[in-house]
């Protein structure tokens, strides 16, 4: 995947905006932050569903999945753009998304195929 790939993807959801977080870009959804590319290393923030998946997915694929000290302690876990399956990426921010945004936006998505 290359950034403009991603930022493609991150917004077929509803909902959802380029914005800022802490002063860097991200994006929102319904407000809230949703993900973000780090410039630092082409990664991807991404929400999973707990520290022990996301501490598999870092043993399964070391190439791909890696985190930060920043990140120790929440369920985050950075993907690689370069290596990451956009399939997976794509499942795993639709969990996300509908987890932060507000059930009267949720309710008329249509999940992509």
């Amino acid at each position: 995947m290359t950034p403009a790939d991603l930022r493609a993807l991150v917004l077929t959801f509803p909902a959802t905006e380029v914005g800022t977080t802490h002063g860097r870009p991200s994006f929102k959804a319904a407000g809230r932050f949703f993900t973000r590319l780090r410039s630092e290393d082409e990664s991807v923030v991404v929400y999973v569903d707990s520290e022990d998946h996301r501490d598999m997915l870092m043993e399964a694929e070391p190439e791909t999945f890696h985190i930060t000290d920043h990140y120790r302690g929440y369920p985050i876990v950075l993907a690689r753009l370069s290596t990451v399956d956009p399939v997976w990426l794509r499942k795993t921010l639709e969990k996300r998304w509908l987890k932060i945004v507000p059930k009267s936006v949720s309710k008329t998505y249509t999940p992509a195929a």
